[in-house]
C-alpha cells in the first residue's frame, strides 16, 4: 500500500474565511489519490491538513491568519469549568429534559470549522489506475556516482515566490526569558487582610473545631486517667469519621456515564460509522446525514442551497483519501476516517468526522442541528471526541493525542481552542511541539511567529537526499534520478524539491509524487 499523491504547489491571494480580508491567504496543496494512515500522521505533524481528497499546508509567513497546528495531550487532559456546565446542561437535558429546543445559540462553533474554510476548491483530472500493478525501479540499480545528493538546498513555498527572500529566526531572540508582562495598575491586595479562602473550607474548619469541642467536654467529664486516654483513642476516631474529606473532581468518563441513565427522558447515542459507501450504517444515514449538513451550513454559515449540495457534502466529508487499515494491534475500530453519529430519541442531531491514526484522533468537522444550539454541541462533541481517545489509547498506548486542527492566535472565533489543557503548538520552522503557554506572549507580539525558543535547533525532518525522493511516471515507480534522465523534455527539480522539502525526507522517500 503507498500513498500517491499530485503536487499542485502555491495557492495565493485567495479570500480569507476568519478575517474577512480579500486576497490574504496562501498555501501549499496536493491532491491525494491515495494515503496510508502513518503517512498523513506525519504530513500533520509539518502541518498540513485535509479537505476531503485535498492536503494543504499554509503559509504561515505569508496569510493573514497564520495557523497552527494545535494538538491536546490527552492523558494529562483537564476538565475547564466551562466544559463542565456543558456536560452538565446536557445530563439536565437528558435525564430530566430541562431546556428549550431552540432557546439559545452556541457559544462557540466546533473546534474543527476552520477545514475549507475560504480555501480554493481543488479536484484533480488525472485518472490513475490504482488496481493496476506498479513497476518498481529501485535506487540500488542507479550507479553509485549518480544515486546521492547530500544537503539538497530546501525551497519552501515562499522561496519559490520570493527567491531572494529566506526565513530568519531572528524572531525569537525579541523574546528572552526575561520578558514579563505588565501587570494593570491598580491597589492590588490589601496586605492587612487574610488571604480569601473557599467557602467549603471555611465550613470544613467550623465543623472540625465543634468536634474539637466535643472531645474538650469528653476528656473534662472523664475521672481517670485511663478513661481519658480511652476517650482521646475514641474521638480520634470520631474525628476521622466525621471530617468531611476534600471533593475529589469527577472524571470526565463520570460526568458522561451520568447522562447516559438508562431511565433518562431523552436516548443519546454515539455511533462510530466508516466513511465508506459499502458499509451498511454509513449507506443507510447517508441521507439523513446530508440533509442535516445542508440546514447547518445554510444556517450557521450562511451558504447557498449549491455550496452544501449532496455532491459538495460528499466531496468535502465523505472522500478520504486514508486507506483503511486494521492491523492486530491497532485499536478495534481499525485506522481511517470515521463519521461519529450523535442520536438522539433515534434521530441524527450531530455529526462528527474524524479521522483516527496511529498517534492521534485528528478532528475533521463537526456540524449539527441548529435547533438544539442550546446545548453547545460544538463544545459537547470535543470533549466526547477527548473521551473516545481516551478510549482508544487504553488498547494502543502510542494514540495518546487529540487533534483539533488549526489555532489561530489573531482570530478570537478560533483561539478559544486554547482552553482545552494541556495543549501543544507545531513550531512552523523547527515542527517541534511547544507548549502553548509558551507560545502566547510570541503571538502577542507577532502574528506569525517561530515557536521554539532554541536558536540552534532545526527541522530533523528536512530534505537530506533528493534522488531518494519516490516518483510515479509512466505507471512506474523510480528514485528521483532515474526519474531525471528517463524525462528529458521538462526539468522539473525545482518542484520536485519544493514538494520533498515541505513534506519531508520520510515521506518524501516512501510516497509516491506522480508526474506527467
Amino acid at each position: 500500500m503507498r500513498s500517491i499523491v499530485e503536487f499542485k504547489g502555491l495557492k495565493s491571494d485567495y479570500d480569507c474565511g476568519y478575517c474577512g480580508l480579500a486576497d490574504g491567504k496562501a498555501s501549499v496543496g496536493m491532491w491525494a489519490h491515495t494515503m496510508t494512515v502513518q503517512d498523513y500522521q506525519d504530513l500533520i505533524d509539518r502541518g498540513w491538513r485535509r479537505s476531503g481528497m485535498y492536503v494543504y499546508k499554509p503559509v504561515l509567513n505569508r496569510t493573514c491568519c497564520p495557523q497552527y497546528t494545535i494538538r491536546c495531550r490527552i492523558l494529562d487532559f483537564k476538565l475547564s469549568k466551562s466544559a463542565k456546565k456543558v456536560l452538565k446542561k446536557m445530563t439536565r437535558f437528558l435525564s430530566k429534559g430541562e431546556g428549550e429546543k431552540g432557546s439559545g445559540t452556541e457559544p462557540m462553533d466546533s473546534c474543527n470549522d476552520d477545514i475549507g474554510i475560504g480555501h480554493p476548491t481543488c479536484t484533480s483530472e488525472v485518472n490513475i489506475d490504482l488496481e493496476k500493478p506498479l513497476e518498481i525501479v529501485s535506487l540500488e540499480e542507479v550507479p553509485k556516482s549518480t544515486q546521492v545528493l547530500q544537503n539538497s538546498p530546501t525551497v519552501s513555498a515562499d522561496d519559490e515566490k520570493n527567491p531572494g527572500q529566506k526565513h530568519s529566526s531572528s524572531v525569537a531572540n525579541d523574546f528572552s526569558e526575561s520578558f514579563k508582562s505588565v501587570p494593570k495598575p491598580g491597589r492590588g491586595a490589601d496586605p492587612t487582610k487574610p488571604p480569601c479562602r473557599k467557602a467549603k473550607d471555611v465550613r470544613r474548619e467550623r465543623k472540625l473545631k465543634k468536634l474539637l469541642q466535643k472531645q474538650q467536654c469528653m476528656e473534662m467529664a472523664d475521672a481517670s486517667q485511663h478513661q481519658e486516654a480511652s476517650c482521646d483513642n475514641s474521638n480520634i476516631l470520631l474525628l476521622q469519621h466525621h471530617v468531611p474529606q476534600a471533593n475529589q473532581p469527577k472524571s470526565l468518563e463520570e460526568f458522561i456515564s451520568e447522562s447516559l441513565s438508562p431511565d433518562a427522558v431523552h436516548k443519546l447515542e454515539v455511533k462510530l460509522v466508516p466513511v465508506s459507501f459499502d458499509d451498511p450504517a454509513f449507506t443507510e444515514s447517508f441521507n439523513q446525514s446530508a440533509a442535516l449538513y445542508s440546514k447547518y451550513q445554510m444556517a450557521v454559515h450562511h451558504d447557498s442551497p449549491d455550496e452544501c449540495s449532496v455532491s459538495e457534502y460528499t466531496r468535502f466529508l465523505c472522500q478520504s483519501p486514508l486507506q483503511a487499515e486494521n492491523p492486530p494491534e491497532g485499536p478495534e475500530s481499525g485506522y481511517g476516517s470515521f463519521h461519529q453519529q450523535y442520536w438522539l430519541d433515534g434521530k441524527i442531531i450531530a455529526v462528527g468526522v474524524i479521522d483516527i491514526l496511529p498517534h492521534c484522533v485528528s478532528s475533521v468537522y463537526f456540524y449539527y442541528e441548529p435547533d438544539y444550539a442550546f446545548l453547545s454541541l460544538g463544545i459537547y462533541s470535543a470533549v466526547r471526541e477527548v473521551a473516545f481517545t481516551t478510549e482508544l489509547q487504553k488498547t494502543v498506548p502510542a494514540l495518546c493525542y487529540y487533534y483539533m486542527g488549526f489555532y489561530i492566535h489573531s482570530c478570537p472565533k478560533m483561539k478559544y481552542k486554547g482552553q482545552y489543557h494541556p495543549s501543544d503548538l507545531l513550531c512552523p520552522e523547527t515542527y517541534s511541539w511547544e507548549p502553548i503557554e509558551m507560545c502566547r506572549a510570541k503571538l502577542d507580539q507577532s502574528k506569525y511567529s517561530r515557536l521554539n525558543e532554541d536558536s540552534n535547533a532545526e527541522d530533523e525532518n528536512s530534505l537530506q537526499n533528493l534522488n531518494k525522493v519516490r516518483i510515479l511516471y509512466k505507471n512506474t515507480v523510480m528514485p528521483y534520478n532515474i526519474y531525471r534522465k528517463r524525462q528529458k523534455r521538462i526539468n522539473d527539480e525545482a518542484v520536485v524539491q519544493q514538494y520533498a522539502s515541505l513534506v519531508g525526507q520520510a515521506c518524501a522517500e516512501r510516497m509516491v509524487l506522480y508526474r506527467s
